[in-house]
């Protein structure tokens, strides 16, 4: 039988600090460590095939805990009396080819720690199957909720609203998976969420090579730890890495003379960082190579406004780019550009 790596048996609660003693009577029940309290959601994109979760709590540090991933296997979130070797002995479970159902099965039986009836675990496969499970001893309110592609949880909450807002703002959003899961995590916070209060918040995306760099299947991977205002901070290092990630696409595309397509990236980029005057020119540039001079013409601006000395910054850039010399070789337009 699997044994899972023991939890802590010393930990700090907000508000209180706790001390482990180095020898503890017999006689004298252990210390019970404090529930990861917690509202998350696991989800998939068949399209995109990207994996997720994203998760929000009164508690130090939940991505460090809660969120677990891996391409092409699946998702996995594991909180309230929280059992942290669930995420990666499911992760073992679902290689191996187990549906989310038989993984949830043997995690349970597996399971030989205390205070099994108060874990509260969702999974979710390679092939989109969900299985979810909140124990009867879950610190209440607490129940999970699922839908096509998504399993939303929590414990500790101000009531069943918060999953269920969570599905609603799944469903309602268009666009990235890291937008819809960022939805749902705004709405069951809107619907009351921890009961507690507000610290921690967290979000992992994995999709097959899709992170920066390169052997890299994280696309996102974002922690915030301890803040009185967790998802404004989440939101800020979203964008952030969005826009990164549409930049590495755009010159991609670029490279590959895919000019249109890049401009498309690039402007999603722009929508994420639109005070960056360098996105602007690259948009800049991708427009030009599209073939919309005046829309190219316009970024630039944008550009100019934003730095005094953006020509410099620009043609510094450029030294760099080979694939961008043809702009400069360009004799009308350049007059243009710097009129």
């Amino acid at each position: 039988m699997h044994s899972f790596s023991k939890p802590l048996s010393c930990s700090f609660a907000f508000l209180v600090s706790l001390t482990c003693a180095v020898a503890q009577d017999p006689a004298t029940p252990p210390i019970p460590l404090p529930p990861v309290a917690t509202f998350s959601i696991v989800a998939f994109d068949p399209i995109a095939q990207e994996w997720g979760v994203t998760v929000a709590s009164r508690y130090f540090s939940v991505g460090s805990v809660v969120p677990w991933a891996e391409a092409g296997t699946g998702a996995i979130a594991t909180q309230a009396n929280v059992n942290v070797g669930y995420g990666p002995r499911g992760l073992e479970l679902l290689r191996q080819g187990l549906t989310a159902k038989q993984v949830l099965d043997k995690l349970m039986a597996e399971d030989a720690f205390d205070g099994k009836d108060g874990r509260q675990v969702a999974i979710i496969d390679g092939k989109g199957n969900i299985a979810a499970f909140t124990g009867p001893a879950a610190q209440k309110w607490a129940g999970d909720k699922q839908g096509k592609n998504w399993s939303a949880q929590g414990n500790i909450l101000t009531g069943p609203r918060v999953v269920e807002e969570m599905g609603r703002a799944f469903e309602a959003t268009e666009g990235d998976l890291a937008e819809k899961l960022f939805a749902a995590l705004k709405a069951g916070d809107r619907a009351g969420g921890d009961a507690r209060g507000r610290q921690s918040a967290s979000m992992l995306i994995v999709r097959k090579g899709g992170g920066r760099n390169l052997n890299n299947d994280r696309l996102i991977y974002i922690n915030v730890d301890d803040n009185p205002a967790p998802f404004l901070e989440l939101r800020r290092l979203l964008d952030m890495n969005l826009a990164i990630l549409y930049q590495d696409r755009s010159i991609k595309l670029f490279n590959s003379q895919k000019f249109k397509e890049a401009r498309a990236a690039a402007i999603r980029m722009s929508e994420y960082q639109p005070e960056s005057s360098l996105i602007h020119g690259t948009l800049g540039v991708y427009a030009y190579f599209a073939g919309d001079q005046d829309a190219a013409l316009a970024e630039f601006a944008k550009a100019k406004a934003m730095d005094p000395e953006f020509k410099l910054h620009f043609e510094n850039s450029v030294k760099n780019r080979p694939g961008w010399q043809p702009l400069l070789n360009d004799a009308d337009f350049v007059k243009r550009l710097w009129q």
